[in-house]
């Protein structure tokens, strides 16, 4: 069904690359519902079919991959907020996850035993930056031919370092 394999109960991350006009009501429902609101905003999901299911919808504006621990603690770490848009600090994610560190945070959400979009207190999106050097590729094309969008499996760990 989708553009690439999503494997169930892997974690992933999701970032939209495209602005806002031109966009079908279907489309913009969809991102919508992923949080995705902005340009340059991410997200993480645990795969599922639901999931698949939605990206195959949005193909044409986000891309994502599955994303390793290293990418994602730092990605927490400088771009994870507090509601309210504080930092999130180590004594944060005591209170937030009842978690003693952002290490255990990250095995955690790997695993999936903890949702990063259902906890109360922290923002379920990501703000990043357009990524150092630019992008290497058009921005209008999938992935398998020469663009930015669609899936990119771990390569996606590579494009979030310049990002965040």
């Amino acid at each position: 069904m989708g553009e690439g394999p999503v494997r169930t109960m892997s974690l992933l991350l999701i970032i939209r690359l495209r602005g806002r006009t031109g966009i079908p009501p279907e489309v913009e429902k969809t991102l919508e519902l992923l949080r995705l609101t902005r340009k340059y905003h991410a997200v993480i999901y645990p795969g599922s079919e639901s999931i698949e299911g939605m990206l195959d919808v949005v193909k044409d504006w986000v891309t994502w991959g599955e994303v390793s621990s290293e990418v994602l603690k730092d990605l927490i770490t400088y771009r994870g907020r507090l509601v309210g848009g504080k930092t999130l600090t180590q004594e944060d994610v005591k209170k937030v996850f009842n978690l003693s560190s952002i290490d255990e945070l990250v095995n955690a959400l790997i695993d999936c035993k903890v949702l990063w979009h259902k906890a109360s207190g922290v923002e379920p999106i990501f703000r990043l930056r357009p990524p150092k050097g630019g992008f290497k590729r058009s921005i209008r094309r999938p992935y398998k031919s020469h663009g930015e969008l669609g899936y990119r499996g771990s390569e996606i760990n590579e494009l979030a370092r310049r990002m965040i």
